[in-house]
């Protein structure tokens, strides 16, 4: 691997940690359990850090015909889907099982491509989804701080995600590049959040917030907005620069990282068979990066 590839490496697992640490501080620590505006104001704040760095020839987006713009309409309600749903479970579970809940995603869309593409699948991805489908199967019935609502909410979350992958991996050829894509989510996002705030009781509840008015609540909106683009970047650097092998390698320690160090920062209680769960769905999640990078 090149210096260059180790550093857009590092910089992706830095954000990633950051990002997440971030938010899990502002939805349980803060409680700002208003996932509309929480949501609305990180998309809005990538969506105008996207046009800036368009502007001023940090990144390209290209104009894009209106029949591209609508092909793309169902990937960006799935993203809303996405954020919306993580958000409300975020708030309620721990990182490392949030994090194994989210990994079931790649269950279907592999899945989706052996039943629906007929492509041929590994053993080892076989066995990674097998192992991921186990842990967090098991994992509601050995979760001392089980709570339902979290867990609804993350299976919604799941769905959306693996529902977005296939629909950007059926889409050949790619009329839309990667910016353009997250471009076109971040003003669905904004305007349909925005919309949303109303109807769900955020916009008018919020005023309860009791930390509406502190530094430390604003410091901390903030930057989960400037994380959350600078994440989505160095993904899509990550993603464009490395082979597939060597980014869900890169991916998969930033999730080890993240899981591990939110251990020592939030409330956590782990149980021997709590731990059992995360370890198999940390196997899962290795084989599948083994996977990855066989293939590649």
């Amino acid at each position: 691997m090149s210096a260059r590839g180790s550093l857009i490496g590092l910089t992706f697992c830095t954000c990633y940690l950051a990002s997440y640490l971030m938010n899990k501080y502002v939805l349980s620590v803060l409680k700002f359990t208003y996932p509309t505006l929480f949501q609305g104001w990180q998309t809005f704040i990538g969506g105008l850090l996207l046009h800036v760095s368009w502007k001023l020839g940090w990144v390209e987006i290209n104009s894009s015909s209106r029949f591209d713009v609508l092909t793309w309409l169902p990937a960006s309600v799935l993203f809303v889907g996405i954020i919306y749903a993580g958000s409300r479970a975020l708030s309620r579970l721990a990182i490392p099982v949030f994090l194994i809940l989210h990994n079931v995603a790649e269950v279907i869309i592999c899945g989706y491509q052996k039943c629906f593409w007929k492509e041929k699948t590994s053993p080892a991805k076989i066995c990674s989804a097998l192992f991921l489908l186990a842990a967090a199967g098991c994992l509601p019935f050995r979760d001392s701080q089980f709570d339902p609502d979290g867990y609804f909410w993350a299976v919604i979350h799941l769905l959306c995600v693996g529902a977005y992958k296939i629909l950007r991996k059926s889409q050949k050829p790619r009329a839309l590049s990667d910016i353009d894509q997250q471009y076109l989510n971040y003003i669905f996002s904004v305007v349909f959040l925005a919309f949303a705030a109303h109807p769900t009781g955020d916009l008018f509840s919020v005023l309860d917030f009791p930390f509406l008015y502190f530094y430390r609540f604003h410091g901390s909106c903030c930057a989960s907005g400037f994380l959350g683009f600078f994440l989505m970047l160095t993904t899509v650097k990550l993603k464009n620069l490395l082979a597939p092998g060597q980014c869900a390698a890169w991916i998969f320690f930033a999730k080890v990282t993240t899981a591990g160090l939110s251990v020592l920062l939030f409330d956590v209680t782990l149980t021997s068979p709590t731990v059992g769960c995360l370890l198999l769905g940390g196997l899962g999640e290795a084989l599948l990066v083994f996977s990855e990078r066989k293939c590649s």
